[in-house]
């Protein structure tokens, strides 16, 4: 058996990287958009269709999803990655996010907030529930319209197209 040695507390989530970063898109009342990179989502119920999101208490997207309750999960690819690290470290308080990293938002389906038009997928979402634990909340949304690009997914196998399609996986490097 390999020797075991104890790792920080502090770096307890780094065992589970690599992970899908998504791009969370959310309205604020008076209609402001703003966009947050999360790696902390998953599915959590298929019937009814329930993910969930985790963010920081303290962020500005907190306060949109726990004002308005409806998100949409839009998924990048890697070739975002600078626009990713843009996003997730400049504060939608003070910055208009979508003209600052060029990124296109379009209307949803069923949600107020946008979709991210260069993603490849959206999940839009109706907030069904909050549980605040620690530093976070667990926003869990009720998937209300979902769609991707076309040839972006292979069907017969139901996951991202990867002979097309490169996932953005955190944690992301800082660009160059």
């Amino acid at each position: 058996m390999t020797e075991k040695e104890d790792l920080d507390l502090a770096l307890f989530s780094r065992v589970l990287y690599p992970r899908h970063v998504v791009l969370v898109t959310c309205i604020s009342k008076d209609g402001k958009a703003n966009i947050i990179p999360l790696s902390f989502s998953m599915p959590v119920s298929y019937k009814p269709p329930i993910v969930t999101i985790s963010v920081g208490v303290e962020k500005y997207s907190h306060k949109l999803l726990h004002e308005t309750k409806e998100f949409v999960i839009n998924v990048p690819t890697a070739d975002l990655s600078e626009v990713t690290w843009f996003c997730g470290t400049v504060s939608g308080r003070d910055h208009d996010k979508f003209k600052e990293a060029k990124l296109t938002p379009l209307p949803a389906k069923k949600v107020k907030a946008p979709i991210i038009r260069e993603c490849i997928a959206h999940l839009e979402c109706k907030v069904v529930k909050e549980i605040t634990i620690g530093d976070h909340t667990l926003f869990l949304g009720k998937v209300v319209a979902a769609y991707v690009n076309k040839n972006s997914f292979n069907y017969k196998e139901g996951f991202i197209n990867f002979k097309r399609i490169k996932p953005l996986l955190a944690p992301i490097k800082k660009p160059r």
